[in-house]
């Protein structure tokens, strides 16, 4: 039972991957596409990954505001979440993913890693908050 973890950016898409147990969740690569709207590449690329993995559950990142409300980028998350549910035929679930980019910075910089790095590797390890959020949800 692995589980799939998303960070939906508007030209990247940060992902990660459980052990085949369910428990720990490791970064796997980051999506990256030109072009906002251009997601039929990053939705095959999903897809292949979904079935190396043998994915039974994909948790996508839902940029509340801090307020808990939802803004323009909470739909745009919303409709990745769709379209990627409609082409893996995964369950798909939002995860509240509010603050995980700052939390990845902070946990990057604890770890001695250059700007530059940071900057390379922010979306993969959000993805990696992102899942574990989910499953400390599922405890």
């Amino acid at each position: 039972m692995r589980i799939l973890g998303l960070d939906y950016g508007s030209l990247t898409v940060g992902v990660a991957v459980t052990d085949a147990l369910g428990m720990t969740a490791q970064g796997l690569t980051i999506l990256r596409r030109d072009q906002e709207n251009k997601l039929r590449k990053t939705l095959r690329e999903i897809e292949e990954i979904v079935r190396e993995y043998d994915v039974t559950t994909i948790a996508v990142g839902l940029p509340l505001n801090i307020d808990g409300t939802e803004g323009e980028r909470c739909e745009k998350a919303r409709a990745f979440a769709a379209m990627v549910e409609s082409r893996t035929h995964v369950p798909v679930v939002m995860v509240d993913e509010r603050l995980t980019s700052v939390e990845a910075e902070e946990l990057m910089g604890e770890a001695g890693l250059t700007k530059a790095e940071k900057k390379k590797r922010v979306d993969q390890v959000a993805a990696v908050l992102i899942l574990e959020d989910y499953l400390h949800g599922l405890q």
